[in-house]
C-alpha cells in the first residue's frame, strides 16, 4: 500500500485548502459542447448529445449533500438504485434488478473523465467507492444500453465522476457526526493546478463496522504547442471492518440484533491510483484528441459469507488510450476512433483454517489454496458515430462500436476440483475447481440508431434504439466450483427501444422517458454450480423528473420510476433458487421514487428530501419480500461571512426502521440494517 499511501500524504501536505462551491455555470462548462474536445470527452453528456437518458448531479448538489455514501447521490437520479452495503461497499441497479455475484460489475460501466476505472474484464461489484464522486464537478448517469459509445461493460448504464478543472477560491471544511464520525476536506488551486483530498473516519453504528477513508484528485490544465493538454491524477485508499447480514424475519427493526454484527472478524482493504492525459488540436476543419491513461489497484477481503471465510487478493495493472478524430461536412457531423488497453490482472484465494459445519461442508471446501491465478488481457475497438441533419429542427444519429477482447489465463494451482496438494475430497470432490491454463477471445457488436426533434423553442423529443453488450469476466470464466472445467459462456447482450419527451418552462421542467429492453444470454450460476450464459430477462418502464421553481427562494424536485423486470426463461439456479417464466427479477421494485423541497435565501440553503423504495420480492422465485419504506432527510447551510460557513444534516430525521439492502437466501431472511437518526454538524474555511 505504500504508493497511494504517500501519494495522498503528500497531497495532503502540499495543500491546505478545502472544498470551494463550485457554480452550476461551471458544470455546464464541463458538459457543453462548446468548450474544447478534453472537456467535452470528460462529460457521457456531452457524447450522448439529446439522444437518451442522462442525468447530471451537479456540484451545488454534491456540495449540499456531502454524502456520506454514494447511494444517496445517485437516488436523484431516476431509474437508479444503489443499496448500501456495509461501510462503503454496495450493489448497483440501473433500469434493472439489484445485481450481485462475481460478475455483476460488469453490467454497468464506471467512467472517471470518461475513461474506464477499471479494465473490462476485471471489475469489481463495490467500484464506486474507488473515485471521489465527494468532490467532483458532477456525477452523471446515463441509462440504458450505452456500449455503442462507451464500449464493454456499458450494458444497463453508465455512472461518469467529473473531476473538477483549477479554479475556484481554496477552502477547508470539517465535520463531526455520531459513531466518531469525522470528515476532513480540502480542495484548491495551486498554481495552475487543483488538488482536493477528504479523509473520512467512524466507529460504525454496528459492532466491529469501523473504516477510515481517503480519496485525493489532481487537475492539471494547460497548452503544448497546438495542443490542449488536460491531466487528472487520483488515488483513494480504503480499510474498513465489514459488517455482515443480520439473520431473521424483519431483523433491522429488532433491538437486540439491528446494531450487531455476526461478522466481527471480516475486513476490506483496498487501493487504487489512476492517471489520464487528454490531449486535443484542431487540424484544420478537423479535431483530433489523444487519451492515454494508467491504472493500478489491490484490493484484499474476508468473504465472511463463504463456510471456511477464505481471504481474497486480487490486483490489476492496466492501460490504454482511446483516439479520436471528428469534423463536420455539411449537414453531417462525424466522430472516429479507436481503443486499445492491456491488464496484467492476478487473483488468489486461501483458507487457513478448516471450515465449520456439515460434513459435507468440511469435506467439500478445505483450507488450502483454492484459487491462484494470472491472467492478461487485451482489448481493441473501432468505432464511429453520425449525425445528419435532416432539418432545422430533426437530426438522426448513428453508432456502432466493434470490440475484441482477448484473456490470457495462467494457473498456478493444480488443475481440477482436489485439494491444492492433489488429493481428492469427499463427497464427489471439493468445490473450488481450478481450469487448465488456457486463452479465449470475445468479439461484439454494439449500435445504437435513433432521431431527435426539436418540438418547439420549449420542447424536444427523440426514439432511440440499441444494443449493449459486457463479455464474461475472469471470475466467471477462472473462477469455477463444482467441476466445471470451462466455463462455455457467451457476452451478454442487451436490446433496447426509448422514448422521451422534455420541456422546459418558465416555472416547470419536465423529463420523462419510456423503454422496453431484453437481455439475452445472462451469466448466472445454474444448479449445478456452473457458469452459464443461457438466461433471459425481460424490463420495461417509465421514468419522470420534474422541476418546479416557486418564485426566486423555492424549488420543487420530483423523480420516480416505475418498472417490471421480469426473467423470460425456467431454471433451477444455484443455492436451492428457482427462476420460472414471467416471474420478477428478485430486488427490483417496480416503485422507486424521490422528492425534494430546496430553499434558497440569501446565505440560507435548505432542502428536504423524502425517498421511497417499493415492495419488492427478495428471491427468485417470488415467495419472500421486502416491504419496502420510505425515509426523510434534511440538510442545511449557512453562509455566515464570505470566509465561513456552515452546514449541517439530518439523515433519517423520522428515525424510521428500515433495511439498506435485504435479502432471502440459505432459507432465511438476512438484512443490513439502516442507520437510526444522524445529525452532522460542520464548518467550512475560506481563503
Amino acid at each position: 500500500m505504500k504508493s497511494p499511501v504517500s501519494l495522498l500524504g503528500a497531497l495532503a501536505a502540499v495543500c491546505a485548502f478545502g472544498q470551494d462551491e463550485a457554480s452550476v455555470a461551471e458544470v455546464a462548462q464541463i458538459s457543453g459542447v462548446e468548450e474544447i474536445v478534453v472537456v467535452a470527452d470528460a462529460s457521457v453528456r456531452a457524447r450522448q448529445g439529446d439522444l437518451g437518458s442522462v442525468t447530471t448531479v451537479d456540484a451545488e448538489e454534491l456540495d449540499l449533500l456531502r454524502a456520506n455514501h454514494v447511494h444517496e447521490t445517485l437516488v436523484r437520479v431516476p431509474g437508479v438504485w444503489v443499496q448500501r452495503g456495509s461501510g462503503h461497499e454496495h450493489l448497483t441497479a440501473i433500469r434493472s434488478g439489484v445485481l450481485a455475484g462475481p460478475g455483476a460489475c460488469g453490467e454497468f460501466l464506471y467512467l472517471e473523465n470518461g475513461i474506464p476505472i477499471r479494465p473490462a474484464g476485471f471489475c469489481n461489484i463495490n467500484n464506486l467507492f474507488e473515485v471521489n464522486t465527494e468532490q467532483a464537478a458532477a456525477v452523471e448517469v446515463l441509462r440504458g444500453p450505452a456500449s455503442a459509445l462507451f464500449g464493454g461493460n456499458a450494458l444497463h448504464g453508465v455512472v461518469n465522476v467529473v473531476a473538477r478543472r483549477p479554479a475556484g477560491r481554496p477552502a477547508l471544511s470539517l465535520e463531526v457526526g455520531p459513531y466518531d464520525y469525522h470528515q476532513a476536506r480540502a480542495g484548491g488551486v495551486l498554481g495552475d493546478v487543483r488538488v482536493d483530498v477528504h479523509s473520512t473516519g467512524s466507529g460504525g453504528y454496528r459492532d466491529d463496522t469501523g473504516f477510515g477513508q481517503q480519496k485525493a484528485s489532481l487537475s492539471h490544465v494547460f497548452e503544448a504547442g497546438p495542443w490542449e493538454v488536460s491531466n487528472f491524477v487520483s488515488a483513494t485508499l480504503l480499510n474498513q471492518e465489514t459488517g455482515g447480514f443480520v439473520r431473521g424475519y424483519r431483523a433491522y427493526d429488532d433491538d437486540d440484533l439491528r446494531d450487531t454484527n455476526p461478522n466481527p472478524e471480516a475486513y476490506r482493504d483496498a487501493w487504487s491510483v489512476r492517471a489520464i492525459s487528454a490531449w486535443t488540436r484542431d487540424l484544420g476543419d478537423r479535431q483530433l484528441a489523444l487519451t492515454p491513461y494508467l491504472r493500478r489497484s489491490s484490493m484484499a477481503f474476508l468473504q465472511h459469507f463463504l463456510p471456511g471465510q477464505p481471504l481474497e487478493t486480487n490486483a490489476q495493472t492496466s492501460g490504454g488510450a482511446v483516439g479520436r478524430l471528428g469534423g463536420v461536412d455539411g449537414s453531417l457531423s462525424w466522430n472516429v476512433g479507436a481503443q486499445v488497453e492491456w491488464m496484467r490482472g492476478e487473483l488468489g484465494q486461501h483458507q487457513d483454517g478448516p471450515t465449520i459445519g456439515s460434513a459435507f461442508l468440511v469435506a467439500t471446501r478445505p483450507p488450502g489454496t483454492h484459487y491462484d491465478y494470472d491472467v492478461d488481457s487485451a482489448m481493441a475497438a473501432a468505432f464511429y458515430d453520425l449525425t445528419w441533419s435532416l432539418s432545422a429542427r430533426a437530426n438522426f444519429v448513428h453508432s456502432l462500436r466493434v470490440e475484441r477482447l482477448a484473456y490470457d489465463y495462467d494457473n498456478h494451482a493444480t488443475v481440477g476440483n482436489t485439494r491444492d496438494d492433489g488429493t481428492a475430497c469427499g463427497f464427489g470432490g471439493c468445490l473450488y475447481t481450478r481450469p487448465a491454463s488456457r486463452e479465449d477471445t470475445f468479439t461484439d457488436v454494439a449500435g445504437r440508431i435513433g432521431i431527435h426533434w426539436d418540438l418547439d423553442d420549449r420542447s424536444e423529443a427523440y426514439a432511440v434504439a440499441g444494443r449493449g453488450f459486457r463479455a464474461p469476466q475472469a471470475t466467471e470464466l477462472y473462477r469455477l466450483q463444482s467441476g466445471q472445467t470451462v466455463a462455455d459462456i457467451d457476452s451478454e447482450a442487451l436490446t433496447s427501444v426509448e422514448a422521451g419527451w422534455r420541456w422546459t418552462g418558465e416555472t416547470v421542467d419536465a423529463d420523462v422517458a419510456v423503454y422496453a429492453e431484453r437481455t439475452d444470454h445472462l451469466i448466472f450460476r445454474d444448479a449445478d454450480g456452473f457458469n452459464v450464459s443461457d438466461g433471459e430477462t425481460e424490463s420495461s418502464g417509465i421514468e419522470f423528473a420534474l422541476r418546479g421553481r416557486l418564485g426566486d427562494i423555492h424549488r420543487l424536485e420530483l423523480t420516480g420510476t416505475y418498472a417490471r423486470h421480469r426473467y423470460a426463461f425456467d431454471r433451477d439456479a444455484a443455492r436451492g433458487e428457482q427462476i420460472r417464466d414471467g416471474n420478477d427479477v428478485d430486488t427490483a421494485p417496480r416503485w422507486l421514487g424521490s422528492a425534494r423541497w430546496h430553499v434558497s435565501s440569501g446565505a440560507l440553503r435548505s432542502e428536504l428530501e423524502a425517498v421511497y423504495v417499493g415492495s419488492h420480492s427478495l428471491n427468485a422465485a417470488n415467495t419472500a419480500r421486502y416491504k419496502g419504506h420510505l425515509a426523510f432527510h434534511w440538510r442545511g447551510s449557512y453562509r455566515v461571512s464570505e470566509r465561513m460557513t456552515l452546514f449541517a444534516r439530518l439523515l433519517n430525521l423520522t428515525d424510521e426502521r428500515y433495511a439498506d439492502r435485504a435479502d432471502f437466501a440459505f432459507g432465511s431472511f438476512r438484512y443490513f440494517p439502516a442507520l437510526p437518526r444522524q445529525f452532522y454538524l460542520g464548518v467550512e474555511l475560506g481563503f
